[in-house]
């Protein structure tokens, strides 16, 4: 389905980045991974991306905070493969506490990370894939791109961010063969969201039970979470010709969360 394209995706060294990736190669793409973790660990998953599937993997170290270390790492994916024919913004982190005790560095660095990134990755991008006619732009946002929870106002305020970029970009390249789309899990089971259970013990006073039933999947009619393999397989369908005329779309996979 994706033979000889490239897919480059951030955030991909665990969670739902490394499910994407991993969809992505299964179905003959080559892939750039990105993201943070034990060297060994991320060598081993691009090593076995390549040999399970068949596809050449190359992993960049760069840091998302830091504009000039995503251009070196759009760079070398075009060095690399000739071009970025998929791009999907996934790189991300959390932080939770009231508004008047947020630390101003993990402001800066979740706007940063979960949508300054994606600037900057989507302006290298588009050129490669305007030449070519033909690309595919996948935001990872969130429920909270459409709805807001206490005590994650800079993880809010950029998902709601990554919303408005997904559909400017998705109008600005409507008529060249490109399309942008973001998707909008609720909670899924990850890395990410385990790390955020203590600040969230702490901050509301209530056990790791009460957290993961009356916090994280209270919202969820379902009352399950997510999982990766999910998110990734609607990953792959927006990049499908079936998909097509899906541009600037916020692609709700929440377990009804948003429909109440």
């Amino acid at each position: 389905m994706l033979s000889s394209k490239t897919a480059l995706v951030t955030g991909s060294t665990s969670g739902i980045g490394l499910a994407i990736a991993q969809t992505f190669a299964k179905n003959g793409a080559n892939v750039v991974i990105n993201g943070f973790g034990d060297a060994e660990a991320i060598e081993k998953e691009r090593a076995g991306i390549e040999k399970e599937h068949g596809v050449k993997c190359v992993y960049s170290g760069a840091d998302m905070t830091k504009p000039e270390e995503i251009a070196a790492m759009m760079g070398q994916a075009a060095d690399t493969f000739g071009a970025v024919d998929i791009l999907v913004n996934n790189a991300g982190i959390q932080y939770v506490s009231k508004i008047e005790e947020f630390p101003v560095e993990k402001w800066d660095a979740i706007i940063a990370i979960n949508l300054s990134s994606a600037f900057h990755t989507i302006r290298a991008a588009v050129p490669g894939m305007k030449e070519k006619g033909w690309g595919r732009i996948i935001n990872t946002a969130s429920a909270h791109a459409l709805v807001a929870s206490p005590f994650k106002s800079a993880y809010v305020a950029a998902k709601h961010g990554i919303a408005g970029l997904t559909k400017t970009v998705a109008l600005e390249v409507a008529q060249s063969g490109i399309t942008v789309n973001a998707i909008c899990p609720g909670y899924v089971w990850t890395p990410l969201v385990e790390a955020q259970i203590p600040d969230t013990m702490k901050a509301r006073g209530l056990t790791e039970d009460e957290v993961k039933r009356d916090v994280l999947l209270a919202a969820q009619p379902t009352k399950e979470f997510v999982t990766v393999d999910q998110v990734a397989s609607m990953a792959l369908y927006l990049t499908s010709d079936a998909a097509s005329c899906i541009t600037g779309s916020l692609q709700q996979m929440d377990g009804g969360w948003v429909a109440q």
